[in-house]
């Protein structure tokens, strides 16, 4: 569910009006704009918001899950595993016939092997399985302009190439998954895409291309008043000032992406 369709069915269940929540906080007119996800809040609106409605931060989900199937209780079961990062869990349940059965479309099928490979990725000891699921996934676009789930399979491919120390390969990757990203219609999910491209240097290497992938991801995210990997972006940061010896850059950086983990919740790895 996005953030504006949790913000409208609690206020329902409520019995409040949009007048009522609004009140003291912003115009009714961007409440509603806001349920209907024309407009995404910037971290204190939303937070006066989630206050008055009594909405814990923990419920609320900006990035957009991609369906697998027609079957909305296979999806959510997925979405749930993959949000709590339980990959051992979302893999087995990927390669069980009963959800390969449920993929029908061909949009389906690119989310189905893009998150099949993401899943590898992060509990099978070699990148095989997961390179060539990825690898499938990006081969499953329509149209000239790649769509953002396009994208996540290319940025995802590309760390996989990093780590196999292929810099031509995942150079190129992620070249594709960031043209001409800023010129299209605004997705929460794109703000992953900078940190891939940024964590696919830091795997070749190449600090200062990473940094500058990171804070260019930053502006990008800010600029769209979202909060959504902003905390991953900072940690990251620090880990890259912290392996130069630049210890004030790095605790700052530390100090960001704790205040920002507190605040939304956002899961951060312990190690790349």
């Amino acid at each position: 569910m996005s953030l504006g369709q949790t913000l409208k069915t609690v206020r329902k269940q409520q019995g409040r009006s949009q007048k009522d929540i609004a009140a003291g906080i912003c115009a009714q007119s961007m409440l509603s704009a806001i349920e209907n996800d024309h407009y995404t809040p910037n971290a204190k609106l939303l937070l006066a918001l989630c206050h008055r409605l009594a909405i814990s931060l923990d419920e609320i989900s900006l990035a957009t899950d991609f369906a697998i199937s027609g079957d909305d209780a296979l999806n959510t079961q997925m979405q749930a595993l993959c949000n709590q990062h339980r990959y051992l869990e979302l893999r087995d349940f990927l390669l069980n016939p009963h959800t390969l059965a449920a993929v029908t479309t061909a949009q389906q099928t690119q989310a189905y092997y893009y998150y099949l490979g993401v899943a590898q990725l992060h509990v099978d000891t070699h990148l095989t399985a997961a390179e060539q699921n990825l690898q499938f996934a990006t081969t499953m676009t329509e149209g000239r302009t790649p769509s953002t789930l396009t994208r996540l399979s290319l940025a995802s491919l590309a760390t996989v190439r990093a780590q196999q120390q292929r810099p031509q390969s995942a150079t190129t990757l992620i070249n594709q998954a960031l043209a001409n990203v800023d010129q299209g219609p605004y997705e929460e999910n794109c703000n992953i895409i900078f940190y891939l491209a940024a964590l696919t240097a830091y795997f070749l290497h190449e600090p200062q291309r990473a940094t500058h992938r990171l804070l260019a991801g930053i502006t990008y995210i800010t600029d769209h008043n979202s909060h959504y990997m902003l905390a991953n972006s900072y940690r990251l940061l620090a880990e890259i000032a912290e392996r130069a010896g630049r210890n004030v850059e790095a605790a700052t950086a530390r100090q960001k992406q704790q205040f920002l983990t507190d605040l939304f919740h956002e899961k951060v790895p312990d190690n790349f």
